[in-house]
């Protein structure tokens, strides 16, 4: 049961459904991640987190894969799925 009321991608409309098109795109298993889904009911915050997110995750000082590493850890410590 979600404790966060998300806009589902059947009932997103307009900039919301954008989003969503393009973030199924970008992912590897074809679905929008929940933790974005949370966000759907500010479709603004959520372009905004998800523009921040792909940045972060982009090669820089570290790689992709040295970003994910780390968030798995640090998910792991704390116990999230995430």
């Amino acid at each position: 049961m979600n404790r966060i009321k998300m806009v589902e991608e059947g009932e997103a409309h307009g900039a919301l459904a954008e989003i969503y098109a393009k973030s199924k795109a970008r992912s590897v298993a074809k679905v929008v991640p929940e933790i974005l889904r949370t966000m759907s009911l500010r479709p603004d915050f959520l372009q905004a987190v998800d523009a921040a997110s792909r940045m972060h995750f982009s090669d820089g000082a570290l790689t992709r894969a040295q970003h994910e590493m780390v968030a798995s850890y640090v998910s792991a410590l704390n116990k999230c799925r995430y």
